[in-house]
């Protein structure tokens, strides 16, 4: 039966907001392990890096996981400079293989995730307040103009056109 919280279509947040519903963590880690061997801290790094910075898995997460991982003949750990080192196993890299499209799906909420994540930037305070009472102010103006397909077009060259300025004042996309 499928939790009435959880709308994997609209952002992919489990039941209790977390990214990861059930399962999904654990097909994570394997799929990390299946693109390259790594330690437990390595692989949190892969995974972190894969959520620019919106998604910090914990030790308290991740080791449990692995040792499932391995109880379940997916992962083998070996030692390596006195750390465990998991690789997949030919059983893993199967299963890895058959869920490839759900591990893409994966990775597509993660880098979603990931480009929200310079809103928590010490930077994106100075504007997302601006740019929220701009979206506030477009609203009422159409609401008072019941629809006016005048003032929804006018608004919409507004924003158009901010956009287009805001994109000029980006270094990167002034380069020659």
């Amino acid at each position: 039966m499928m939790n009435a919280r959880r709308n994997q279509g609209a952002g992919g947040l489990g039941p209790t907001g977390r990214f990861f519903g059930p399962g999904e963590l654990r097909l994570a880690i394997l799929a990390l392990v299946a693109e390259g061997p790594g330690h437990g801290y390595q692989l949190m790094g892969r995974l972190a890096d894969r959520f620019n910075g919106t998604y910090e898995p914990s030790a308290g997460s991740i080791y449990p996981t692995l040792q499932l991982l391995e109880d379940e003949g997916l992962v083998r750990a070996e030692s390596e400079d006195g750390r465990k080192v998991y690789h997949v196993t030919d059983e893993g890299g199967r299963v890895a293989a058959e869920r490839a499209e759900e591990i893409e799906r994966l990775w597509g909420r993660a880098a979603g995730r990931g480009e929200w994540g310079m809103f928590r930037e010490p930077e994106a305070a100075e504007i997302v307040g601006p740019a929220l009472r701009l979206v506030k102010a477009a609203v009422k103006a159409l609401a008072h103009a019941h629809g006016d397909p005048r003032v929804v077009e006018r608004i919409q060259e507004i924003f158009v056109d901010a956009r287009r300025q805001i994109e000029d004042l980006d270094p990167r996309r002034n380069r020659s």
